[in-house]
């Protein structure tokens, strides 16, 4: 079932205007989530929707709050997001970054006490599209056990990185284990085993079955141990520089809520060899490109790429949607 840009758009704007967001805040929040349906991140889309309305529902998002600054240190600042709308709170900690960046060369945003920030390659996009390098990591609640255990004690905690390149920008927007769990629960529902292996099973045996995953919450570090690694300096970096919760104390609360970020940015403009600068970008992915495909037919991309050909399909044929949760977004 596809549905147009249009409609998708306009039924997360009713909805968010029912839950008391004004018509600003609505229209940021529902562009923000069908920009992610349209570019091909259906998991934190329509798909996420419905939880992210729950989590209203619930308490965890307090829809009307802001996020505060509470330091200053220059061309670094802290945030508190006061548990407000978590794509909301990252929207503005971004632009607030592009701004300190733009007047020292560099800028960071670390904010504490905010929620799920939806699609993190939007913020990513946000800097790009100001000529400024984006990089930004979140912490979650304990959803992947470190390298060598059973039990959840890290986050997946995803982490992005923007770079300017014309038309195109290179998007990286990774989680710290091989599949985040919207996309496991994508596959579930479409029926579908994982390419490779994403984790193991009950009786500890690596597996393709993303039920058989998402019953043990033991997916698989991204390089394994490596990711292992790097999802626990995200984690502490986060903590420390926004004031705010590492995921073991997240994980201490009812629910995934008091999460704390990092965002970065800087800008191009300020060095002298601007020019410069995308002839080397542009270089390197050219190169990459050359790399001889292990399949014929999929050319070799660099992350982002394929996202512009994505939203133009999407825009001229209709946003693919999983009919039980469009019709249950349209019953909201």
């Amino acid at each position: 079932m596809r549905v147009s840009y249009e409609q998708m758009y306009g039924e997360f704007l009713r909805v968010l205007k029912k839950y008391g967001l004004n018509d600003e805040k609505a229209s940021l929040s529902a562009g923000l989530f069908a920009d992610a349906s349209l570019d091909g991140v259906y998991t934190h889309g329509l798909n996420r929707f419905p939880k992210f309305i729950k989590s209203v529902q619930n308490g965890s998002v307090l829809i009307q709050k802001e996020p505060v600054r509470t330091a200053a240190f220059g061309n670094m600042e802290r945030w508190d997001g006061q548990k407000g709308p978590g794509n909301l709170n990252a929207y503005a900690s971004m632009t607030r970054a592009i701004e300190l960046a733009k007047k020292y060369g560099s800028g960071c945003v670390a904010l504490s006490n905010t929620n799920h920030w939806m699609r993190p390659g939007a913020y990513g996009l946000l800097a790009a599209k100001a000529d400024c390098i984006g990089i930004l990591w979140t912490n979650t609640v304990p959803n992947m056990p470190p390298w060598g255990g059973k039990d959840a004690k890290l986050g997946n905690n995803p982490l992005v990185a923007g770079i300017p390149h014309g038309d195109i920008p290179v998007l990286l927007d990774v989680a710290m284990s091989m599949y985040s769990y919207g996309k496991l629960e994508m596959y579930q529902r479409e029926g579908k085993q994982l390419p490779v292996d994403g984790g193991f099973d009950k009786d500890g045996t690596m597996t393709r079955d993303p039920g058989k995953i998402l019953e043990t919450h033991q997916v698989f570090p991204i390089g394994y141990w490596k990711g292992s690694g790097l999802s626990l300096v995200l984690d502490l970096i986060a903590a420390v520089l926004s004031g705010g919760n590492t995921s073991c104390r997240v994980g201490k609360l009812s629910t995934e809520t008091e999460l704390s970020q990092i965002f970065i940015a800087f800008d191009l403009g300020h060095f002298p060899d601007r020019k410069e600068i995308d002839s080397k970008i542009d270089e390197t992915l050219q190169d990459l490109k050359k790399s001889e495909p292990v399949q014929g037919g999929r050319a070799v991309r660099f992350p982002g790429e394929g996202l512009v050909q994505v939203r133009a399909e999407n825009l001229k044929n209709g946003i693919p949607v999983d009919e039980g949760i469009w019709n249950a977004v349209r019953a909201m």
